[in-house]
């Protein structure tokens, strides 16, 4: 039997801490899994659910974009897949009479946990200007409400449109569509929070911002760096593929501030051994400082083109520009400085040049670690510059991979979501629907939140997602929302945003990846794109949780009906209908997505085109893979303070918290925690226990403050320390961003440690 939603908040002011895991998965994911889906779904749905997830048949995991193997376990989830399952498949429900019992002002004094346990959304609601309870409204009114703001807009730059990666390829095309036949490119999304910077610096290096490399390419490679990214909580089951390319000879170097223990040892669920004992995966631990990635990548530059016979040199001199450039800016690279910038040893960068020379085939991993600093964008080119360097992009085992996060978010970048949209893609667009687009760049996250609090956007639209507890400077960010005429969020569960709104408030009700869809034409399925390029379908199985429930495509479509009209040569009514419409022409405007419906009706899906990859042709300005050259940059730590970076805990998924614990680092029962090095604690004088104040410091001379933290001493980097987002996002100021991309800076915040009034 299913448990129900909390009624108060837990008391988090005294978590418990225990020592660092050193090996993840194992017994403990199992029992920890089962345990919070029955919780949430009962023991006869849970089965039921779980065992449809990631299969060839069921639906798409609506946690992270990791690709399927070829062959599929029957438990094809890991621990947190099962969880963001049951969030979703929860038998509980928040319906209409919820609402009346809790006025917007309570539910803001709660936390995203106790919001998200409360259930699924059951109905449209709406706030009425100057009310204090969301009211229920139908669908009809909800419509018309849109209609009127949208209809009051001096321009439909004053309208922003968001994207969370959990939309669907079809949902997302509809949407980008109605945007800019409405006449915005205003169109930000979560990647501008996450890999925008690897998109940046990709597009620029190899002509494509996507990663270069297939599942099997891992199994292929001799060696595989790891780098920024925590996979045995944020994307468990790369467990797997690490745990298989170790079985076959390949090598790994782990680049983390702190040690994780899934990079230490993984103890696979699906097998006895894996059970028993598990397997080692990383050879090679580097405990970076935060930001001194790029410092160490230039090094090893330098020592690769030190070394006689290093080069792929027949590589280099047919497929790429501006060498020369590149290599005396390498060669320049100092000593002293790198080990500065990276807190090794040299010892350990010795041992690493000793790994990726012996490595014929070379694959490097990453993810947020790399992509939220000032500098990641160069940071991110100089990991290019190293892999062009021995010829490992575009030949099997090797290449780039950005792990994604969310499910579909390279899948929504693909279909269009993105306020710099190419013009060929808009040429497209515009032969195809015979209308002309806007030309003009929209509004990213960060321009969008500075459009709000400057009175520029008075629509705010999101489809899914949780903006407010996403974005970085919390009071900036709320206060931008409050100011807002209309905020609109397209949810299947309650969360801080909908509390944060405008002066008018609508909450839509949307069906969720494992619930069946039926439209006009009869059963719908929708698709989606993992992190290494393949589409396949996804096909929801469930009874909805509301009869009141529409999915996101119908959604957008009686939007795109109602606020365009007669205007409008689209047909809406149809693409609500059948799905298949919309595939259709997704094939005619969209590369690589030739007759879409035939070729995702196989059960593997399809692989969409990748140049550099395929057939090592580079679609850049040069016409070649593009060596750079920028200058080192690392963060500098003034006397007293620590560089924070904001992370997640293993019960988290982006801002979904599923529970209080953190079980690989030891803490239970509270998320208010700092973890810092054991130096610095007697360094500044810090007990373990006590708590602070973490007061951000930055230029603008703000002061930002996160209250009542447990300081908890840890193995983390020397002068680095972490805690929780999106405890820590107040923290983090609106213009610290990275250069290019406009990415927060989440990764290099500098802060002071100050007594708490609490303690």
């Amino acid at each position: 039997m299913a448990g129900k939603a909390p009624k108060s908040d837990p008391v988090q002011d005294a978590p418990q801490v225990g020592g660092p895991k050193h090996a993840a998965a194992g017994l403990p994911a199992v029992g920890h899994s089962l345990r919070m889906a029955q919780q949430q779904m009962g023991v006869r749905r849970t089965a039921l659910t779980l065992l449809r997830v990631n299969q060839k048949e069921g639906f798409d995991c609506p946690g992270c974009a990791w690709p399927e193997p070829d062959h599929r376990h029957a438990a094809e989830f890991c621990e947190n897949g099962a969880k963001a399952v049951a969030e979703e498949a929860t038998l509980r429900r928040v319906t209409p009479e919820f609402f009346a019992d809790h006025s917007v002002d309570d539910l803001a004094t709660r936390s995203g946990y106790w919001l998200g346990q409360q259930g699924r959304l059951t109905h449209p609601m709406y706030l009425p200007e100057g009310a204090d309870h969301y009211e229920p409204v139908s669908w009809e009114r909800a419509f018309a409400i849109m209609g009127e703001e949208f209809d009051r807009l001096d321009s439909p730059d004053e309208a922003v449109f968001y994207t969370s990666g959990r939309t669907s390829n079809e949902a997302a095309f509809l949407y980008q569509l109605f945007a800019r036949e409405l006449g915005t490119n205003n169109l930000p999304d979560c990647s501008n929070m996450c890999h925008e910077s690897s998109g940046s610096a990709l597009s620029e290096t190899i002509g494509i911002g996507k990663g270069s490399v297939l599942l099997e390419d891992l199994y292929r490679a001799d060696l595989i760096i790891v780098a920024g990214q925590n996979p045995g909580t944020n994307h468990p089951r790369m467990l797997s593929a690490l745990e298989k390319a170790k079985a076959s000879g390949a090598k790994i170097i782990s680049v983390n501030p702190l040690p994780e223990a899934g990079l230490e040892k993984f103890k696979n669920p699906q097998t006895a051994k894996g059970m028993a004992t598990g397997a080692a995966l990383t050879d090679l631990f580097l405990q970076i400082r935060l930001g001194g990635d790029q410092a160490l990548f230039r090094l090893l530059n330098k020592l690769i083109l030190d070394t006689p016979d290093a080069l792929d040199d027949d590589f280099i001199a047919e497929h790429t520009h501006g060498f020369e450039e590149f290599a005396a800016a390498a060669r320049a690279a100092d000593w002293d400085e790198t080990l500065t910038a990276t807190g090794l040893t040299r010892a350990e960068i010795e041992e690493a040049l000793r790994l990726v020379l012996a490595s014929e085939r070379t694959i490097v991993c990453w993810a947020m670690g790399l992509t939220q600093h000032k500098h990641s964008v160069p940071t991110i080119r100089e990991v290019v510059n190293f892999l062009l360097l021995r010829g490992n992009i575009g030949r099997p085992g090797a290449g780039v991979c950005p792990v994604r996060g969310h499910s579909n978010v390279q899948g929504d970048r693909t279909m269009g979501i993105f306020e710099r949209p190419a013009p060929a893609f808009l040429d497209a667009l515009e032969r195809e629907f015979g209308f002309a687009p806007p030309r003009g760049h929209g509004y990213d996250v960060v321009r969008a939140i500075r459009a709000l609090r400057d009175g520029e956007a008075k629509v705010f639209f999101a489809m899914g997602g949780n903006f407010v507890s996403a974005s970085p400077d919390t009071d900036v960010t709320e206060a931008a929302m409050r100011k807002a005429r209309l905020t609109v969020h397209v949810s299947t569960k309650l969360n801080r945003s909908h509390v944060v709104t405008g002066a008018r408030a609508l909450i839509l009700p949307t069906l969720g990846r494992t619930e069946r869809d039926l439209q006009g034409s009869g059963e719908q399925f929708v698709t989606v794109e993992d992190s290494m390029g393949m589409v396949h379908a996804s096909r929801g199985r469930l009874k909805p949780a509301s009869a009141q429930l529409l999915s996101e495509p119908a959604i957008v479509c009686r939007l795109a009906r109602r606020v365009l009209g007669e205007s409008s040569a689209t047909p809406w009514e149809e693409f609500e209908k059948d799905y298949a419409t919309v595939r259709d022409r997704i094939a005619r405007v969209i590369p690589g997505f030739e007759d879409f419906n035939a070729r995702v009706a196989h059960p593997d899906g399809f692989a969409l085109p990748h140049a550099p990859r395929d057939e090592r042709r580079f679609p850049t300005a040069t016409g070649k893979a593009n060596f750079t050259s920028a200058p080192v940059e690392f963060p500098e730590l003034p006397e007293g303070r620590l560089l924070l970076q904001t992370l997640r805990s293993h019960d988290q998924y982006n801002t979904t918290i599923y529970g209080l614990d953190d079980r690989y680092r030891g803490i239970k029962n509270g998320r208010r925690v700092v973890l810092v090095n054991p130096e610095d604690a007697e360094r500044l004088k810090l007990a373990d226990g006590a708590y602070v104040d973490l007061v951000g410091e930055w230029k603008d001379g703000v002061e930002r403050r996160a209250p009542g933290f447990r300081v908890v001493v840890y193995p983390t980097a020397r002068g680095c320390a972490a805690a929780y987002y999106p405890e820590t996002n107040v923290l983090v100021p609106l213009d610290a961003t990275a250069d290019t991309s406009n990415t927060p800076a989440s990764k290099s915040v500098v802060v002071r440690l100050e007594q708490s009034a609490t303690d």
